[in-house]
């Protein structure tokens, strides 16, 4: 995350870091909800920064976006959903997401009813990366769920990297294994070229989106 930082803060842009999970002594919500962190919680945490945000004069206050990584990224789609976003903001909502490799699934919580992550009613620019041979959240499901978003006239466009794993930007991870939530054997394998084109088409969007650069 702090190479994306460094990276945003390069190109001009103010970063700020959320991190829902380390004040509030979770480790992971990689296997389900843990210590009060859901997705809604995840939603709700970055509607804040963005409030906090714009309480410094530096910031354009209308040209203000969300990256989001795996679970992170899941948040960022709900975030761009009108439903999710007009029930948990408390201010305005984010002008552009950017998805990296999110999980595209229909969430069964333990109480209440069955959600998607991938709304119909997306009203925010949201650009989703994914990767092809990514077996943790896989591409496909997302593909025809945005697809679906898309004909009925959602601002969604993605992209696939071919033979990609997901967490193709996490040079730390390379060669990382474990079993999933969903019991796959998954393997983390990072890619320097995708890496820097993802780089690429993400600030090529915002900078389409948000109306030039910072």
């Amino acid at each position: 995350m702090f190479d994306w930082l460094k990276e945003a803060v390069s190109r001009g842009y103010a970063a700020l870091l959320i991190d829902s999970l380390g004040p509030r002594g979770v480790d992971t919500v990689c296997y389900g909800v843990k210590g009060g962190v859901n997705f809604a919680r995840g939603v709700r945490d970055a509607m804040q920064a963005a409030d906090h945000l714009r309480k410094f004069e530096f910031i354009d206050k209308k040209r203000i976006a969300l990256a989001g990584y795996s679970w992170g990224a899941m948040v960022g789609v709900l975030a761009s959903s009108k439903r999710w976003g007009s029930t948990l903001a408390q201010g305005e909502r984010f002008d552009a997401i950017v998805s990296f490799y999110p999980g595209c699934f229909t969430i069964k919580p333990q109480s209440g009813k069955p959600y998607e992550i991938v709304e119909r009613d997306i009203d925010r620019s949201l650009l989703v990366l994914m990767g092809e041979s990514d077996n943790e959240t896989p591409a496909t499901e997302c593909v025809a769920k945005l697809g679906a978003a898309k004909a009925g006239g959602a601002p969604v466009e993605w992209h696939v990297y071919p033979q990609m794993t997901h967490c193709w930007d996490c040079r730390h991870l390379d060669g990382f294994s474990k079993t999933d939530v969903r019991g796959n054997h998954v393997t983390y394998r990072y890619d320097e070229k995708v890496t820097v084109d993802s780089t690429r088409r993400m600030f090529e969007f915002l900078e389409k989106t948000l109306g030039g650069k910072p």
